[in-house]
């Protein structure tokens, strides 16, 4: 099993930023891809993005290029969302997601076998 805990979501003001975190414990060495999923109330689940943890290859959603970057840290098996030029459609739960397998491009919330509780960012306008 893998556990995945999120951390550093808040309130922020339109324009600003925030830097999420999700810690990786247990059978870290199963993992093959993280990502990074959203939902706001009354939607689906939204992909933002993902990387594969023994390289590094990172894939982001293309609405939210050039504001979102993930990244990761193998040292303290942590990775890390880091958001910018926030905006109040940003507004969310924001969800740290693993699976052990399949393609870095396949972002269907199902495919991912291990999730985090999430946690919420709010944009405040």
């Amino acid at each position: 099993q893998v556990q995945l805990v999120e951390s550093g979501g808040g309130l922020v003001q339109n324009g600003g930023s925030l830097r999420l975190s999700c810690a990786a414990s247990g059978r870290t060495f199963s993992i093959y891809v993280m990502g990074w999923f959203r939902q706001a109330p009354g939607k689906e689940r939204e992909f933002v993005a993902a990387l594969t943890w023994s390289s590094g290859t990172t894939y982001h959603a293309d609405s939210l290029k050039g504001r979102f970057t993930i990244s990761k840290d193998n040292t303290n098996d942590t990775v890390y969302l880091q958001m910018n030029n926030l905006k109040p459609e940003d507004t969310a739960v924001y969800y740290c997601a693993a699976k052990s397998g399949g393609s870095l491009y396949a972002n269907r919330p199902r495919l991912y076998n291990y999730w985090g509780q999430g946690t919420q960012v709010t944009v405040s306008s």
